[in-house]
């Protein structure tokens, strides 16, 4: 990246935009994450039928009843997930306006130590200190960061159900789609094979925005996992098939 390039993207709108998207990361994680998901399973079943010698119609059946189960299911396990840090954030939030409420002294002095540990001294160490305890909720805040560790970004346990369980659903019926039409089973396989392969490829790129790596390397990252995964449903169909002698 030169130095012109830098220089445009730290300017002040653009910094500001910046931070704005570091803000909405979140959903597109549980976007990424309930498609992925969403994509694997429902083309694994459709591999696995397909080895297995089944019908397209089987395929079908089995992929709509994963959709559905497999979508709610991880839905609610994303919604679980969410709302425990939420409640742990919120039981810490009460200790430390406790701990304020109770020993504002103690709570002032690790505001210090803990400037103090990233360098600052001095007439500059007593500014920040007072500039924060001034504020109640910028000292909270500022000691569940430091102290505990947690972000400032604000999660809902229902956004992210709702947005894990929508993407599950959009790119898990994606594979599925050529089984809606009448076409030979390898027509249908072979189209819903591309499908698969187009979305893996889509979600790993979107997926470069929240782990900030190459939009392409996150991509075929992607779809090689995807892959994998539908290769070993097919092989596991195929000799499951040959071992019943189906």
């Amino acid at each position: 990246m030169d130095e012109s390039h830098l220089a445009v993207e730290h300017q002040a709108d653009q910094i500001s935009l910046r931070l704005a998207r570091a803000n909405s990361q979140r959903p597109v994680a549980d976007a990424v994450l309930g498609g992925i998901d969403g994509c694997v399973t429902t083309f694994a079943i459709v591999s696995g039928s397909v080895g297995a010698g089944l019908p397209g119609s089987v395929a079908l059946i089995l992929g709509i009843a994963n959709l559905i189960a497999d979508g709610f299911s991880m839905a609610i396990s994303n919604y679980e997930a969410v709302k425990a840090d939420v409640d742990y954030r919120d039981h810490l939030e009460q200790i430390e306006h406790h701990h304020i409420d109770l020993i504002p002294a103690g709570e002032t002095e690790e505001i210090r130590q803990i400037f103090a540990r990233k360098g600052f001294s001095g007439e500059t160490l007593k500014a920040i200190v007072e500039t924060i305890i001034k504020d109640r909720e910028l000292w909270v805040r500022t000691m569940l960061q430091e102290e505990h560790g947690l972000s400032d970004q604000s999660r809902s346990p229902v956004k992210s159900a709702l947005t894990t369980f929508a993407s599950f659903l959009v790119a898990g019926l994606v594979p599925l789609a050529p089984f809606f039409f009448a076409l030979t089973l390898t027509a249908q396989f072979f189209t819903s094979t591309l499908l698969a392969a187009t979305v893996f490829l889509g979600i790993g790129m979107a997926k470069s925005r929240v782990i900030n790596k190459p939009m392409l390397r996150s991509g075929l990252s992607t779809l090689a996992t995807g892959g994998t995964a539908a290769g070993l449903a097919f092989l596991t169909g195929y000799l499951l098939r040959v071992a019943f002698g189906l």
